[in-house]
């Protein structure tokens, strides 16, 4: 299934009419590469988004690239280095690939969903698997000692949700709420947080009633201590890793091979994967549905919400996010 038709509800949900200015831009921004050759070898680059601090996100990408960088250089036959490229935002990792900053990225299934929208040039390398399976599971967490018991518990609460791409954060997040009859108009209040930790440590602080968040940061808050419990959890689509169309083919290929050969890896423990699967578009469908019906969410309140927003605008107006019942 072509990506026009996997992805359609997004573009007329929230992009509306994309301009040709913008496609030419991200289309030939695309064919740019930030692999470099010279004496020493091949130097790669890897986005990835600061869903916790950069220096942690570093630390726990440092065992996989070490064993990335020692198979890619086995396969091509040449010395084969990769760096961390860390964007602050998931708009700002979309842009690091699609201008060429970084060679292939990491990004979470609703920023995936975006920047295919906006550059179907795009290519899967590999989706991570937990147990030989493409699913893992958003948190919706709650402080430790708190009276919370079940989601319709909720009403009148406050909510902290994570980065305003984010697809546990808030897409998946805001449409199982909804499907168990919480809707952002009965919340007292709302706001996107950006980190996965900084969500699960408001909430642990009691700013937040509850919150959103990947199971994975979840895990990681309580091996720290925080003070927080699960109390619903909901299934989203595995990460995928990809790549821009003008990395060279060769280069693509290996990635590709390398990751999907990985299995087992002490490697792979820090983020909590065993390996990698084939994945396609048809994986993101239901990640796409629930961008495209997240307005459902928000219908009743008449407080102004956080919009999904096209990364690769030039001139998108800016967007509160926060919404609470004193506005």
């Amino acid at each position: 299934m072509q990506v026009k038709s996997v992805f359609t509800d997004i573009k007329k949900v929230r992009l509306g009419a994309l301009t040709a200015v913008v496609v030419g831009f991200v289309l030939f921004s695309a064919a740019a590469s930030a692999v470099m050759r010279d004496r020493d070898g091949i130097t790669l680059s890897l986005g990835l988004h600061s869903s916790s601090k950069p220096s942690a996100i570093v630390r726990k990408f440092r065992p996989i690239v070490s064993l990335l960088e020692k198979k890619m250089t086995e396969r091509l036959g040449e010395p084969v280095r990769i760096r961390m490229q860390i964007a602050k935002t998931n708009q700002q990792g979309i842009e690091h690939l699609t201008n060429g900053k970084v060679d292939f990225s990491r990004f979470g299934p609703a920023t995936y969903v975006e920047a295919k929208t906006a550059n179907p040039t795009l290519q899967i390398l590999a989706i991570e698997s937990k147990n030989r399976t493409k699913i893992e599971h958003g948190i919706i967490a709650t402080g430790l000692y708190s009276s919370i018991r079940s989601l319709s518990d909720l009403k009148g609460k406050s909510f902290a949700f994570g980065d305003e791409q984010s697809t546990s954060g808030r897409y998946k997040a805001q449409q199982f709420l909804l499907k168990h009859g919480v809707a952002a108009k009965d919340l007292s209040r709302y706001e996107y947080l950006g980190r996965h930790d900084v969500v699960g440590t408001k909430v642990g602080a009691g700013d937040f009633a509850a919150g959103a968040m990947a199971e994975s940061a979840f895990r990681k808050l309580l091996g720290d201590g925080e003070k927080i419990r699960e109390l619903a959890r909901f299934p989203i689509v595995s990460t995928p890793w990809v790549s821009h169309s003008g990395i060279d083919p060769v280069i693509y290929s290996a990635l590709k091979l390398c990751l999907l050969e990985m299995a087992n890896d002490p490697a792979l423990r820090p983020l909590e994967i065993n390996g990698f699967l084939q994945g396609t578009n048809d994986d993101y469908q239901s990640v796409a549905d629930a961008m495209s019906s997240n307005y459902q969410f928000f219908i009743g309140d008449q407080r102004q919400q956080v919009e999904w927003v096209l990364a690769t605008s030039k001139n998108k107006p800016k967007k509160k996010n926060v919404a609470s019942a004193e506005q």
